[in-house]
């Protein structure tokens, strides 16, 4: 297929079957292209969809995204993983308002200046909201381009990544670039799948390299395997008499930054230090069921416990700590498993107060 072939292909298969009803489809802007595309980057659709509705609720605008507090965007974004891109967001709209008088640059080169703007989401900004001649490789179309060409080499490597964007560039069409741009990624998700992939109902089958030489599974080619290493740690529910844990807030850089969390231990041996740290007079002590969180570079194993405080002082000294209320809980961000850890929490407390209830 010719450059011009290839995206012709893939426009009149977009006509029929691409995806345009997707919330950040409706009332295009930079703003929502944007939210939506760092919310997607290592998150699939399904689970965005509900979270993208809930921000641009809250934050319908750059500049309510600029001038919301911290804890609210981290609320907002509990549970999707990968902080680093909620904080961005902020910084990046707060950079939008000071120094583009609230409007995105019309500009790839600009765009990509912002924090956690890459060239991938700033040419999806660009070409979807913007109409711009700009390409595209996130994960769907780096894996649609990587077997059209049957590209050899992990595309995570700087030489195979320049090799892919040069193919983007090359099949880019001169119009309709929104709707191609769009096309591209609909094709990687539907049917260009990771495995399986519904090749026989692609519009590139003629031209696919990776599916006339019947290796569609090879490409992309896999990043070379490394062991994961593994970590632990012990985290105390500390809880008091009004149903309130106690959080800290992690410092706003590195692992879970800028979240709330609960306090990690070596062992449960450390615990008489931090009530000691607090002013806290602790009784009983119940282990939970242990909880793993996988990160990107590690596992982490988590040994919960449960943890009576009997006598507390009536304000938490330092100011990155708090009682969090587990029947009214406070508009925070928590990191994924804490939430889950509170939440069996608060299901073991209830289950204690009505074991302990008169007949």
């Amino acid at each position: 297929m010719s450059p011009e072939q290839f995206s012709q292909a893939v426009l009149t298969w977009y006509d029929s079957h691409g995806r345009k009803d997707l919330p950040w489809q409706q009332n295009i802007n930079p703003y929502r292209v944007w939210v939506s595309e760092i919310m997607l980057q290592q998150t699939q659709v399904s689970t965005v969809l509900g979270y993208f509705d809930r921000f641009m609720h809250a934050l319908p605008t750059v500049k309510a995204l600029a001038e919301a507090p911290e804890d609210e965007v981290l609320h907002l974004w509990t549970g999707l993983g990968y902080y680093t891109r909620a904080r961005n967001l902020q910084k990046t709209a707060q950079r939008v308002m000071s120094e583009h008088g609230g409007e995105f640059p019309r500009d790839v080169e600009q765009l990509t200046a912002l924090p956690g703007i890459g060239r991938s989401t700033a040419g999806a900004i660009a070409s979807l909201s913007m109409g711009l001649r700009a390409p595209i490789l996130d994960g769907n179309v780096k894996r649609v381009l990587a077997r059209y060409v049957a590209q050899e080499g992990y595309p995570g490597e700087p030489k195979v990544a320049k090799q892919l964007w040069d193919v983007a560039e090359r099949l880019l069409p001169q119009s309709r670039v929104n709707h191609y741009t769009q096309a591209m990624m609909d094709l990687g998700a539907t049917l260009c799948t990771r495995s399986k992939p519904s090749c026989l109902i692609c519009p590139l089958q003629s031209g696919c390299q990776a599916h006339l030489l019947g290796l569609e599974i090879r490409y992309p080619i896999a990043k070379p395997r490394k062991a994961v290493p593994q970590r632990r740690t012990l985290m105390p529910l500390l809880h008091n008499r009004a149903g309130e844990v106690l959080l800290y807030r992690r410092p706003s850089s590195g692992l879970w930054g800028g979240l709330w969390s609960l306090p990690e231990l070596e062992d449960i041996a450390a615990l008489d230090d931090l009530a000691a740290q607090h002013q806290l007079q602790i009784g009983q002590r119940q282990a939970l069921a242990g909880l793993s969180h996988t990160f990107s570079h590690f596992q982490l194993a988590i040994e919960p416990w449960l943890v009576q405080v009997e006598r507390a002082p009536s304000a938490v000294a330092e100011a990155d700590w708090l009682w969090y209320n587990l029947a009214t809980p406070p508009r925070l961000g928590l990191a994924a498993p804490v939430k889950k850890l509170l939440k069996r929490a608060a299901d073991a407390l209830a289950t204690t107060a009505t074991i302990g209830e008169p007949a």
